[in-house]
């Protein structure tokens, strides 16, 4: 999972990026990268860590120019430690691009080999969106001959992309002495949004993975890139758009709404924090029908991304809400971080118990979801240690049973604590003395009520279902035993 923005301005832009990706630092932490554009030249740094601690004055100094892109990353499975893998992305040819993107291609080891068989171009990292660069490169070439570049020959390009391509891709690319252009998957699984800001010296553009970018930099939020649609902003600043996809089919992934945006964010028609609040109604009204609510003294939510849910959810069945946990903000998300026992002890560094309102009470905790449980059995254990006579838990999203494929890093089953065990029995495994999960059909609910034109969703790490169809037992076999090798390889190293 990443965040990535472009920008086409009358300025440097060199700050308003860095700012953006600041807005953007939730979806990715473990590394950071610019690339602008300033008289025909590329210039470009990137490195690991946190968007303030990457970008020092010196680096801000050489990253010229009026138009640019950003990245924020988090590695995936396949991905590895190496600076080489941060993005932006380069290839000087066939016009010199820079590159960002954010998702997963499910068929990029195929698409390796293509590269280096068939169209002669070499990959020099593991990175599946080094692939998509080089895929994107070759079609360009061949839809302007290599020399005569515009508008039909960049959207031909994407279409292309699109017929070779398979999973999760949302992408910004400049293009030297031409433009910029973002394109999103012909199913629009990860997001990608556009806005403008009015100046003196005429329209400037933003293009971002999510609103709470633009408008924390003060650009206005025009739309959602349509699903299989390429934007194009030449360099005057003039935009044209064009689907390039055969069959689009809108399926935006269900994980956004549930955990990675911002509750600040407008995504795909529809306000995050207004989503959580439904969706917390909903599990409200699963929990009255599990639950005997006369057991439950006060309703705590584990910060951040829960919190709306949680306080829907106290306020629709009449319990008292209360703050018990203080988050320490500068600890990343820990579901997504390397190793187990890193994962594990940062819970206790991320989050503290406020003992007085634990102390005698039965405690219903909230939280956004479950994905591997260490992150809930350590706060179970925590408000046990606090003083609660009882904890209950309850997930505003449903049980995570299947890998996760396109760009969220969970990819085997063996890993997440609900695959082949029953609801009662996860409660067990966490500490809790109950458990209710929100029901699937309540999650999407709570979503299609604010914005009717998403009737379906990619959500295939609770339903198993993957719209790309290309996924089978074989392909999840692969993605296992590579993650196993990886996790010994971090074995070793922790040893």
């Amino acid at each position: 999972m990443c965040g990535i923005v472009g920008v086409a301005a009358r300025r440097p832009v060199n700050q308003v990026i860095y700012d953006s990706l600041l807005l953007l630092q939730h979806r990715g932490q473990d590394a950071a990268g610019i690339a602008t554009s300033h008289e025909h030249l590329f210039s470009m740094y990137k490195a690991h860590g946190l968007v303030r601690d990457v970008f020092r004055t010196r680096n801000m100094r050489v990253l010229s120019g009026n138009s640019g892109l950003g990245q924020v990353r988090y590695p995936t499975a396949g991905s590895s430690d190496s600076v080489e893998e941060a993005q932006p992305f380069y290839v000087n040819a066939p016009f010199g691009i820079t590159f960002v993107h954010n998702g997963n291609l499910t068929n990029w080891r195929e698409l390796r080999e293509e590269l280096f068989l068939i169209d002669r171009r070499h990959i020099n990292t593991n990175s599946d969106s080094e692939v998509l660069l080089n895929i994107f490169a070759h079609e360009l070439q061949k839809s302007s001959s290599g020399v005569s570049l515009d508008e039909n020959a960049v959207f031909s390009a994407v279409s292309a992309v699109h017929r070779r391509t398979k999973g999760a891709y949302a992408v910004i690319a400049q293009i030297a002495s031409f433009g910029m252009v973002a394109f999103r998957d012909p199913y629009g699984i990860r997001p990608l949004c556009l806005g403008s800001l009015e100046t003196d010296n005429g329209i400037e553009w933003m293009i971002a993975s999510e609103s709470v970018a633009l408008t924390g930099c003060g650009y206005t939020l025009v739309r959602d890139i349509a699903p299989g649609e390429a934007v194009l902003i030449d360099l005057d600043g003039n935009v044209s758009s064009r689907q390039c996809a055969d069959n689009p089919v809108f399926t935006p992934c269900v994980f956004e709404y549930v955990y990675f945006a911002r509750p600040d964010s407008v995504m795909d028609g529809v306000s995050i924090y207004d989503a959580r609040l439904h969706m917390g109604e909903y599990l409200a009204d699963n929990v009255a029908k599990t639950l005997r609510l006369g057991d439950v003294d006060v309703v705590m939510p584990i910060p951040d991304s829960s919190r709306p849910s949680a306080m829907q959810l106290a306020s629709h069945l009449g319990l008292n809400y209360r703050e018990g946990f203080i988050k320490n903000r500068y600890i990343g998300r820990t579901f997504i971080m390397p190793g187990q026992a890193v994962r594990k002890k940062s819970v206790r560094q991320k989050l503290s118990a406020i003992g007085m309102e634990f102390r005698g009470k039965n405690v219903l905790l909230v939280d956004d979801s479950i994905v591997r449980g260490t992150t809930s059995r350590e706060i179970v254990d925590m408000a046990k240690e606090a003083g609660a006579h009882k904890v209950f838990f309850a997930s505003a999203a449903p049980a995570v049973r299947y890998p996760n494929v396109y760009g969220i890093d969970m990819p085997t089953r063996s890993e997440l604590i609900a695959t082949g065990r029953t609801t009662s029995e996860v409660a067990r495994e966490i500490g809790a003395d109950g458990l209710v999960y929100q029901d699937l059909g309540d999650l999407e609910k709570s979503i299609h009520d604010l914005n009717p034109a998403i009737t379906q969703f990619e959500s295939s790490c609770f339903s198993g279902r993957y719209v790309t169809g290309d996924i089978d037992s074989a392909y999840l076999e692969r993605l296992s035993s590579s993650r196993g090798e990886q996790a010994a390889v971090a074995a070793d190293y922790e040893a």
